[in-house]
């Protein structure tokens, strides 16, 4: 795990960011209420997990907010969003034993519809700064919103390719997933010898070296925000995107396989 980042490197909107997570809950019910048992119980592609598992997962990490609004506010915050994508492999046998006893025991569909109610009525007006509890740490809850539109777009992802559908992303969903990531690895390869390139959404710089300052960059990396999504959480790998023309890497410094997956 890279050093802790107690510096905010980016701040996001509150309104903008819960809007984002109810657009994008939204597109998935839309997919998941035409769904019957046959295409619930289809597999993924997450290990074991059938589409119900990855449903129930998805509502699970939404409703996760509105249990922490639920409880005292913590004294401290221990946590940063640019520590939290490094973080999640830590609890991942916890939340697979709670995702498979909930998906036993709950309807998904009644699940996400429950769940997108309560986040929309609880979270309106609570303040961006509140601070909740949340498996890696303490987080603000504009922070924590970030996160959510994480889990969301990827396992949207995860979603079509299981079901074989289009799911749409919100864009502003999109963005704050993309951005997020960006910074992430710049956390994990601090420097500015590789410029990555995100358009529209991030630019950063990264990989210990000699720092570009004037002119076009001499190591450049270039892609769209889904590859990128998929590229930092291990949907696909580095070699597959290239080979595919997904990712345009120049410069000897270029590559950046080795600092890839960032979030699994």
């Amino acid at each position: 795990m890279p050093p802790a980042q107690r510096k905010r490197a980016r701040t996001y909107d509150l309104d903008r960011t819960r809007a984002a997570v109810i657009a994008q809950l939204g597109n998935v019910r839309t997919v998941v209420e035409a769904l019957d048992e046959g295409r619930f119980a289809l597999p993924t592609r997450l290990g074991d997990w059938t589409v119900r598992e990855l449903v129930t997962h998805i509502a699970l990490g939404v409703r996760s907010v509105t249990h922490g609004l639920g409880q005292p506010a913590p004294p401290a915050r221990e946590i940063t969003l640019a520590e939290w994508p490094f973080a999640t492999a830590d609890y991942a046998t916890q939340v697979a034993t709670s995702v498979r006893e909930a998906a036993a025991a709950e309807d998904p569909v009644a699940l996400l519809a429950q769940v997108a109610e309560r986040f929309a009525e609880l979270t309106s007006g609570v303040p961006a700064e509140r601070l909740l509890t949340a498996r890696p740490g303490v987080m603000r809850l504009d922070d924590l919103l970030v996160t959510r539109c994480v889990e969301l777009v990827v396992h949207s992802d995860d979603l079509a390719a299981a079901l074989g559908v289009d799911i749409p992303f919100d864009r502003q969903a999109l963005a704050a997933v993309t951005r997020l990531l960006a910074d992430s690895l710049a956390v994990k390869a601090p420097g500015g010898s590789v410029e990555v390139r995100v358009p529209p959404f991030a630019v950063v710089q990264c990989v210990a070296g000699p720092k570009h300052t004037r002119g076009t960059p001499p190591n450049v990396v270039e892609t769209a925000p889904l590859t990128w999504v998929r590229l930092a959480t291990g949907r696909t790998d580095w070699a597959t995107a290239l080979d595919a023309a997904a990712v345009s890497a120049s410069g000897e410094r270029a590559d950046i396989s080795e600092q890839l997956p960032l979030l699994t």
